[in-house]
């Protein structure tokens, strides 16, 4: 049987997240598989609670509804914690990957996390270093490929300059700065220790 993989992206508006299932969704379609990258529309004014969503097969997808179930959350606010339920309908062996210079631990604790395997990243940091501007959505990109192994991180690259390179075709540093943040947050997510571990 197919394994329909969910992914749940939480933000800001302003922060990417729509983006950033968008580009992921399109990397997937480049290395042959089915996909579906859709927001949750809603007040998506600067600063407000968003959230966006893929679907990732091996083969054709017919589902068409909310996400409910998934198995890999983004948080790409760490400040959502504790006021949006960004750990509602993730399974006992779920993923959450939170952009956070915070302690894992503490997260851990907030979320009462209970088997799920958690990720942080400084993906606001790389984001300031690398484009300028405190944008996390592509960053969290590579700790989600890093996390999860869903896709090949150089295939992936590739077509995200590609999607980038239509994008901002004027403006190479734009580019470039966003395959340098990828590429560091791939390199520097890290999972949280076990409790007790």
């Amino acid at each position: 049987m197919a394994r329909l993989t969910e992914i749940r992206w939480h933000g800001r508006g302003g922060q990417g997240a729509k983006t950033a299932a968008l580009l992921f969704g399109e990397a997937v379609l480049g290395q042959g598989k089915h996909m579906q990258a859709f927001p949750e529309y809603g007040p998506e004014r600067m600063g407000a609670p968003v959230q966006s969503f893929n679907r990732i097969s091996d083969t054709p997808i017919t589902l068409h509804c909310h996400v409910t179930a998934p198995q890999v959350v983004v948080v790409l606010d760490p400040t959502l914690v504790g006021t949006v339920d960004v750990t509602k309908g993730l399974p006992p062996d779920g993923t959450i990957i939170i952009n956070t210079n915070e302690p894992a631990e503490k997260f851990r604790q907030m979320l009462s996390l209970d088997g799920q395997k958690l990720y942080t990243v400084d993906a606001s940091r790389i984001a300031r270093e690398t484009i300028g501007r405190d944008i996390p959505n592509t960053p969290m990109m590579g700790a989600l490929v890093k996390a999860t192994g869903l896709l090949d991180f150089k295939e992936m690259l590739t077509d995200t300059r590609g999607k980038l390179e239509k994008k901002f075709r004027s403006k190479p540093e734009v580019i470039e700065g966003n395959l340098k943040a990828i590429q560091r947050a791939y390199e520097e997510v890290k999972p949280a220790q076990e409790a007790g571990g």
